[in-house]
């Protein structure tokens, strides 16, 4: 894909990335791929992942109560709990406003140890890491913000996005929608938006912008961005996924090159769709 050439120009010392499609598998891709770069908050879609399995299994419920007083799994995943960004400090109501927080993810990585009697790292190891083959992947920190992998691991798991096994299709429909619609709150790094959609632990696009993904990526592309300068998305209008890591922490430098780039992504694999 010629897109991908796009990094070559970015002001980053090492990047990888690909664009996989769900008929296709990878169409394109950059870099080293079995490089491991620390994703910052894309661990989330991780973790979360993990907690559907573990739903999946029958070890915690979406609707149970975690966290403060009137919050559930639901809550935590979909950042409505009320908890603060890095502490467990409760800064509002459950469904009141989004507020992001990986203090609550923190807290779900805790309930499933209790709830299973696997220490959580190991449990995503199990549950998300061993069966979708990704060898280099590793959760040495917070579960809101502390795993390492690769674009090779993530094209896995991206894989897996596209064409959900590990979780049941109603599971991943309902974590890939709205939870408490109509809650406004802030992304990190762009701002506050009215509404802020967010699912199971997938940001939703919606109508935000400015946003990290493309102007042209639909409304139902679900995914996440991490400070330290990663990103991995699925738009399932048109059934692809891309995923970029790079060694630079995410600022203003990345802020145009990402939607440049996305853009261009989205045009590439729209053309060659029209021309099969």
């Amino acid at each position: 894909m010629h897109s991908l050439s796009l990094i070559s120009d970015w002001p980053v010392d090492h990047a990888a990335g690909a664009v996989l499609t769900r008929d296709g598998g990878v169409v394109g891709s950059v870099g080293d791929l079995a490089e491991v770069y620390p994703l910052a908050s894309v661990t989330k879609p991780l973790v979360a992942y993990a907690l559907l399995v573990a739903v999946e299994e029958g070890a915690v419920e979406l609707d149970q109560p975690a966290g403060p007083p009137g919050s559930t799994v639901r809550h935590l995943l979909s950042h409505a709990s009320g908890l603060a960004f890095g502490d467990r400090t409760v800064q509002a109501e459950p469904e009141r406003k989004r507020i992001y927080s990986s203090a609550g993810f923190e807290v779900l990585a805790e309930l499933v140890e209790t709830e299973t009697g696997i220490g959580f790292a190991d449990y995503l190891h199990q549950a998300v890491f061993e069966p979708l083959g990704m060898g280099a992947s590793t959760l040495s920190g917070s579960a809101g913000h502390g795993a390492n992998s690769s674009t090779e691991d993530l094209i896995r798991f991206a894989t897996e996005l596209l064409n959900p096994v590990l979780v049941s299709p109603e599971l991943f429909d309902e974590a890939t929608r709205v939870q408490f619609p109509g809650l406004n709150g802030i992304v990190p790094g762009y701002g506050m938006f009215k509404p802020n959609d967010w699912g199971l632990g997938f940001e939703l696009r919606g109508e935000k912008n400015p946003h990290w993904t493309g102007t042209g990526n639909s409304p139902r592309t679900f995914g996440h961005f991490g400070q330290s300068g990663t990103f991995l998305w699925v738009d399932p209008e048109i059934d692809t996924a891309c995923i970029i890591l790079t060694n630079r922490a995410f600022g203003v430098w990345a802020k145009p090159l990402w939607t440049e780039f996305n853009d261009a992504v989205l045009g590439e694999i729209t053309r060659t769709s029209a021309v099969r």
